[in-house]
């Protein structure tokens, strides 16, 4: 199963004009998007604020990462502070794999932001966070912090914001995107023989560990009769048929 280095901004000093800054906003937006994760089965490190964007990543690459997602608020240059608006997903001109995630973060995100100056994806060669990653990147601009209407609209949708980040993330690996669920017990109900967990909720995904009868496990997620499970560290989906919940 997938693994990203989620990283919200560190910026404190970057400030929203309608309160709070753009490290406290984008660590929430990162709150509200790990139960969406977890659920859907893909696995995060996430930065933490005392940390700077060339030390996020340094953590990134000294990982073994899928993705990494760079979560911001952006700000107008000088002389249009307050007048600019919309989301921009970032990503490296010479990256397939990343123009290919933040064209779906644009798509998303477009479903839900109100205004018409909409969401796009746009190469970079300046943003640190997806020219100097070795995992693909984006770096997401949710929305400007200087714009009051920019501003309401991330302070006030979150929770959405978080779901269509997530969304994008699950398509960019080919998964269904789960809805989260508190973390469940479980234990392994079969006649005989083990239960295969597999990458991808069917029969025809790849059976990637297989789990003796009576073994305990952390159910995480639920779509369609299958279970997003997690046993002993490793995470994927399992049919709910033969698990029982505690």
């Amino acid at each position: 199963m997938p693994i990203i280095y989620l990283s919200p901004s560190t910026q404190q000093a970057n400030t929203y004009v309608t309160g709070g800054s753009e490290e406290y906003w984008m660590n929430l937006l990162a709150d509200e998007m790990e139960p969406w994760l977890i659920s859907t089965g893909i696995r995060f490190t996430r930065n933490t604020p005392d940390m700077t964007a060339a030390s996020s990543i340094r953590a990134s690459n000294a990982g073994n990462y899928d993705f990494h997602l760079a979560l911001h608020s952006n700000a107008a240059p000088e002389g249009k502070y307050g007048k600019v608006q919309g989301s921009i997903a970032f990503y490296a001109p010479n990256s397939i794999k990343g123009e290919k995630a933040a064209v779906l973060i644009a798509e998303n995100l477009s479903t839900i932001y109100p205004f018409s100056a909409g969401a796009r994806a746009q190469p970079t060669t300046t943003l640190g966070e997806v020219t100097k990653t070795r995992a693909p990147a984006v770096l997401v601009e949710v929305a400007y912090h200087d714009n009051v209407d920019d501003a309401n609209w991330i302070t006030s949708n979150l929770e959405q914001i978080a779901e269509k980040l997530s969304l994008s993330m699950a398509e960019y690996f080919g998964l269904p995107l789960v809805s989260p669920m508190n973390p469940r017990t479980g234990k392994v109900a079969l006649k005989s023989g083990n239960l295969n967990i597999r990458n991808y909720p069917s029969t025809a995904g790849k059976v990637i560990r297989s789990v003796p009868n009576g073994s305990v496990l952390t159910v995480l997620g639920s779509l369609n009769n299958w279970y997003t499970v997690n046993y002993n560290g490793t995470v994927g989906y399992a049919s709910a048929d033969y698990i029982r919940l505690s």
